[in-house]
């Protein structure tokens, strides 16, 4: 076959629930179309079999098949095959975990096998745990390239060994080799491979005719053999294979140099840099144009203070990585590149707006209105890192843009916590905490990791200076760097910071900036609830609701929509602020 700049595969895959009432398998494939993506990423294809005894096997199967094909594309490009798949998967285990978890009374879990192939440039990845598998046919040579992680207990009886989502951390197999033309890759549920005989896979697998057909009369043939379980499987044949190998493209990519200075006017990689928005001693931000379509952007790039810092260089290249997977309109949103690049940088959107920190210093004593429209958008933009099991760890005004229409964006992906690329709830293993000390949960300061719990903190720290120009505990909090230092601070109450504020809300804010773990809220959501409408517990020892019963009705009483409650609760006061 004649070697050509692209690898060139056809490809199939095929799934029937069989005998079975519901088809607990997922299999899938994705061949991307653009070039640049088809070289810096590869093919992949994949198979998982949920456990049909855990009770959520097909929630499982199809979460690991879905997560995997759309976060394998998203890691950056400088990471290798093996890195990006062994973070991706330990990310979406961790996720199935906590799942199960969480049903564990019900006996309830999210258990499931996976098995894919990644194929890039000559080489062939494969990750692989359970008792799928996969299967490579070249030349009439026939290898299982996986093994089936079952044990055997005395009665002859064999149960799953290793699973997603079987614990908080995953042992997964991972190997590699290199390519040929004409090689033949098989992925299998065990309702293919336990119902047939190697000779009869072999026999399937290198017919003349498209893997579509092939994977299909796989399928078929197995169920006719007398298959009781879900049927699943995917196809591939090598078509053509591309010049550079695998390892010279690696070196490249790895290898990126940092970026010249870019100084207004200076061209790189087709953008046209038109201003220097930010420059700190750990990165730099530019607005730059698409000199093809005339679209501005920023450009974030490395600080060459930290051009020998391996640390450094892993953690900005996976900003990209984490930005990429976060979809919300209260996120700033990275931008797919185009371009092969040449150095190391990444893209995001530019947002015409200013920091919140700029604008609280416009905007003294904002509407109670406005202000917590403000409030509920951060929040939504948290929502968006908590389902993707990622915690932003520093969130401040200067991390929230603020458009001319009062639109947020939460920025800045440098300190964020991915669940499955660490251990969770442990000690911070880097020398300082990347948060901000105004705003992060002192917890995190010291150590540990809080997770929902101390993105929610700073939420709530935020929301008490917007609407009191000030902070919960005071400026002394920056100096704290001890436990008994945090210790001896104080709650200063948002009424006594602004006198016209309910006591009700005050305590809302309070309990969502408590020191006790305990103590503070659990979860966004119920933080801002009690933000919206009183919660009738802060109420009952209130000597201004006690003294003047009208205010109640305000809230109890009143028929329209959580929203208007908050703002027919607030009209008297707009006038004052």
């Amino acid at each position: 076959m004649p070697k050509t700049s692209q690898l060139q595969v056809d490809i199939a895959s095929h799934s029937i629930q069989g005998l079975k009432d519901n088809n607990e398998d997922a299999v899938g494939f994705f061949v991307p179309e653009e070039p640049a993506v088809l070289e810096g990423k590869g093919i992949v294809l994949a198979v998982a079999d949920g456990v049909s005894s855990a009770e959520a096997g097909k929630e499982a199967s199809d979460t690991a098949i879905t997560r995997f094909l759309s976060d394998y594309y998203q890691t950056p490009d400088t990471w290798s095959v093996k890195h990006a798949g062994q973070k991706i998967l330990s990310s979406i285990n961790l996720t199935l975990f906590k799942r199960s978890h969480e049903f564990a009374s019900e006996e309830k879990g999210y258990l499931t096998t996976f098995t894919a192939l990644v194929l890039k440039s000559r080489l062939a990845h494969f990750f692989h745990a359970g008792d799928s598998r996969a299967y490579l046919l070249r030349g009439g040579e026939f290898k299982q390239l996986t093994r089936d992680h079952v044990a055997t207990i005395g009665s002859g009886r064999s149960f799953l060994a290793r699973a997603m989502g079987m614990d908080n951390s995953i042992q997964i197999d991972y190997s590699q080799f290199t390519l040929e033309a004409d090689d033949i890759l098989l992925v299998t549920s065990d309702g293919i491979h336990d119902f047939l005989s190697d000779e009869k896979i072999i026999e399937l697998m290198s017919a003349k005719s498209s893997c579509q057909t092939r994977i299909e009369e796989l399928v078929k043939i197995a169920f006719d053999s007398g298959s009781d379980d879900n049927i699943s499987g995917s196809l591939c044949q090598v078509a053509s294979l591309p010049n550079e190998s695998l390892n010279d493209y690696n070196s490249k990519l790895t290898r990126l140099p940092f970026p010249p200075p870019l100084d207004e006017g200076v061209k790189l990689d087709g953008y046209k840099v038109l201003k220097e928005l930010f420059a700190s001693s750990r990165s730099q931000l530019y607005l730059v144009e698409d000199t093809d379509t005339g679209e501005q952007m920023v450009m974030k790039t490395p600080s060459v203070n930290f051009e020998d810092d391996t640390g450094y260089i892993d953690r900005f290249i996976q900003e990209e990585w984490i930005g990429k997977r976060i979809d919300s309109d209260h996120v700033v949103k990275i931008i797919k590149q185009q371009r092969p690049r040449t150095c190391l940088y990444y893209l995001m959107e530019y947002v015409h707006g200013i920091s919140l920190e700029k604008w609280m210093e416009r905007n003294h004593f904002p509407k109670p209105k406005v202000a917590f429209n403000l409030v509920e958008q951060i929040a939504q933009g948290l929502a968006a890192f908590h389902k993707m099991e990622t915690i932003h760890q520093d969130l401040k005004p200067g991390n929230i843009l603020v458009s001319e229409n009062n639109q947020v964006k939460v920025v800045d992906f440098g300190s964020v916590f991915v669940a499955g690329l660490a251990e969770v709830f442990i000690p911070l293993e880097h020398e300082g905490v990347l948060g901000t000390a105004t705003y992060s949960d002192p917890k995190y300061l010291l150590g540990k990791n809080t997770g929902v719990q101390g993105d929610l903190y700073a939420l709530a720290t935020i929301t008490y200076e917007i609407f009191t120009g000030k902070l919960p505990y005071g400026d002394k909090i920056e100096e704290c760097q001890t436990a008994f230092e945090y210790d001896r601070l104080r709650y200063i109450s948002a009424t006594a910071a602004n006198p016209i504020i309910p006591m009700w809300f005050d305590r809302t804010l309070e309990r969502g900036v408590s020191f006790d773990l305990e103590q503070r809220y659990n979860n966004i959501p119920e933080f801002i609830k009690d933000l919206k409408k009183p919660n009738p517990t802060y109420l009952l020892d209130d000597p201004k609701v006690t003294k003047n019963k009208s205010q109640v009705l305000f809230w109890q009483y009143q028929e329209d929509s959580q929203n208007q409650l908050f703002e027919n609760y607030f009209y008297f006061l707009q006038s004052s602020w």
